[in-house]
């Protein structure tokens, strides 16, 4: 009998793989108020995918899904606090409006190749601008590991998987490899 691959799990449960054009392209903005019942089919399309992901793997670091990751090309993402008891983030048609200087370098993992791990450096703090269903703007800050794992849903939505914002001398590393699987991330600076 052949294991399968973590990839694999992923891709049984919906998840669009990294080989697929479409997550290299920019996502379209959603119209607000006027999509508002799309944005809420694509909101509970994205939090059914995080129950089906969530049933193949302990994500302890917390996680998110972009739209494109489930084959909607909206800009339209989820994220999962490592409090499985916070509530969802929604993000809708998010940008990050101004970040932090300090960085940090931690690992992560993508559901679209979910074989390997890379370390990759993010800024400790990010402003993020996002549209609620009713039309309107909010600002909010993330820090430490919401913010590295609210950057990586705004990179899908802009087509940038994380290995592009790996040091050039980074290669990712198979998930055996890595060591700390299931660890919370470590944050020196508060």
């Amino acid at each position: 009998m052949i294991d399968a691959k973590p990839s694999d799990a992923m891709r049984e449960r919906g998840i669009v793989q990294s080989s697929t054009q479409s997550l290299h392209e920019q996502c379209t903005s959603l119209e607000l108020p006027g999509e508002r019942s799309l944005a809420e089919t694509i909101i509970t399309e994205l939090i059914a995918a995080t129950h089906r992901v969530r049933e193949a793997h302990d994500f302890a670091k917390g996680m998110g899904i972009a739209a494109p990751q489930i084959g909607i090309h909206r800009r339209a993402a989820v994220v999962q606090p490592p409090d499985a008891q916070a509530s969802i983030i929604v993000l809708l048609n998010p940008r990050i409006v101004s970040h932090s200087e300090t960085e940090d370098e931690q690992y992560e993992g993508c559901l679209s190749f979910f074989d390997v791990r890379g370390l990759v450096p993010r800024p400790l703090s990010i402003m993020v601008e996002t549209t609620t269903p009713t039309g309107q703007t909010q600002t909010t800050e993330y820090r430490n590991g919401l913010a590295r794992l609210v950057h990586h849903e705004i990179d899908h939505l802009d087509g940038i998987l994380y290995t592009a914002r790996m040091r050039a001398d980074a290669q990712p590393i198979p998930v055996e490899q890595y060591r700390q699987t299931g660890n919370s991330w470590i944050y020196n600076h508060q």
